[in-house]
């Protein structure tokens, strides 16, 4: 397995910046404003043919335990524990400060070896702050430049030298890994969801919304498949993101939905399916992902029968194009139903990625047709002979056929649910391609 490496410094350094610069996406979000990071966040980190596991974390704060402060901390803190080493950032413009001192001297109490990383070096008068980064007792402090890639050589030295003889051989299979995304409205229980699942505080939780900023990945497995969980940032309507980087951060949760096979979307009891849940779970359809949907916060509802009765046919009615995705109720405070959960994905994920026999669907299209032809249009009445496969994840079908231009929107609605009812892929986003075949008596 890959060594781990942890990016740790007081805020505002260009932590996040050398994470991005080190996994080569930008994959952590950056902007002026200090304490951007709340999670730690992780990613393959790359210098040339050296590969490892990188850890990119909130800034070392003193902070008092229960509070947000103190939670980022408390992340930080289990990020150094888990490290082989330790990358300490410091800002060479600024030179050391009386707070890079204290935590390099809480570092020193560690066995964890250091790394010191002199940033944002790239102008002459930083050279003063990389000479003063001696005092910090790390031995020969790196110079580099996150923002512009200088410096990287020397970072890879530094970091070979703690590198295990069979770096890279190891590598997990992204192939056959689930990615798995937790997406909501802000302050649904989505990170208490994601804690539980994981059994432990990966991510921070609490009263105040709007926590999770970064979209945060955790290896994991269940139900015997390797998953990638990701805990994404709340997503607010449009007219409600003011900060940048609230905009920032529900850009990496579209992005999020974007690359994985199964989304969750977590509703909460009392306020679920307003507007903006409507659109989240449109757009998951859209995206052809898997979807399930999980109505948390179930502890806090009265008459819950009737109301999961109501819930049902609400998401009936409002959402159609997803018509029979699991619907799952829970409490992630005390995991009463969590249980439900990951079965239920890896339902939905066999019938995404689900291949159906061309002989079956040729024969389920006859009896369709036959059942209900399509309407005449313009004269003429529309001719579906042939039907395949041609993707999965999700299903997507080619329909061949003559006068298929007419085709009413409603008749092809009936198609996608005769579809989904007879072949059983309930929820699941079906794609059906309508392709006129030639004929052979046109000329040209």
């Amino acid at each position: 397995m890959p060594f781990t490496v942890a990016i740790v410094g007081r805020p505002n350094v260009g932590k996040s910046t050398l994470f991005n610069r080190l996994t080569g996406r930008r994959a952590a979000l950056v902007d002026p404003q200090p304490g951007v990071t709340r999670d730690r966040r992780e990613g393959e980190g790359r210098i040339g043919p050296l590969t490892f596991r990188l850890v990119d974390t909130a800034g070392l704060e003193d902070a008092v335990s229960g509070t947000m402060a103190g939670r980022m901390r408390a992340q930080t803190d289990e990020a150094l524990h888990e490290a082989d080493v330790l990358l300490f950032v410091i800002d060479a413009r600024q030179g050391v400060t009386a707070r890079d001192r204290q935590f390099a001297s809480e570092l020193r109490k560690s066995e964890v070896p250091v790394i010191l990383v002199a940033n944002k070096a790239e102008a002459r008068s930083a050279m003063a702050g990389v000479w003063d980064a001696f005092s910090l007792g790390f031995g020969d402090p790196v110079a580099v430049s996150a923002e512009h890639g200088d410096g990287m050589a020397a970072l890879h030295d530094a970091l070979a030298h703690h590198a295990p003889a069979a770096d890279g051989e190891d590598a997990d299979d992204d192939g056959h890994c689930l990615r798995l995304a937790i997406v909501g409205r802000p302050n649904v229980g989505k990170s208490t969801l994601v804690n539980r699942l994981l059994g432990s505080e990966r991510v921070i939780t609490g009263p105040e919304p709007g926590l999770t900023r970064d979209a945060i990945a955790a290896r994991w497995t269940s139900c015997g498949r390797e998953i990638e969980l990701i805990d994404t940032a709340g997503i607010r309507r449009r007219a409600r993101r003011t900060e940048r980087v609230e905009k920032l951060s529900v850009a990496d949760s579209y992005a999020a939905i974007r690359k994985a096979h199964i989304v969750v979307v977590v509703l909460e009891a009392l306020q679920a399916f307003d507007h903006q849940d409507l659109a989240i779970v449109d757009y998951v359809e859209r995206e052809g992902r898997g979807l399930v949907v999980v109505i948390n916060k179930w502890d806090l509802a009265d008459e819950r029968r009737a109301l999961k009765h109501e819930l049902g046919l609400r998401l009936a009615e409002l959402l159609p194009q997803v018509r029979g995705a699991p619907m799952l109720t829970m409490s992630a405070v005390n995991g009463k139903g969590v249980d439900q959960l990951m079965p239920a994905v890896v339902g939905v994920q066999d019938r995404w990625a689900r291949r159906l026999a061309t002989a079956d669907l040729n024969r389920w299209l006859a009896v369709t047709v036959e059942r209900h032809p399509p309407p005449v249009v313009r004269g003429g009445r529309a001719r579906l002979r042939y039907v395949t496969q041609i993707g999965s994840r999700p299903p997507t079908l080619a329909v061949f056929g003559s006068r298929l231009a007419g085709l009413p929107d409603s008749y092809r609605r009936y198609l996608v649910n005769r579809l989904r009812q007879d072949f059983d892929l309930p929820g699941i986003p079906l794609r059906l391609r309508f392709r006129s075949t030639r004929n052979p008596y046109v000329a040209g």
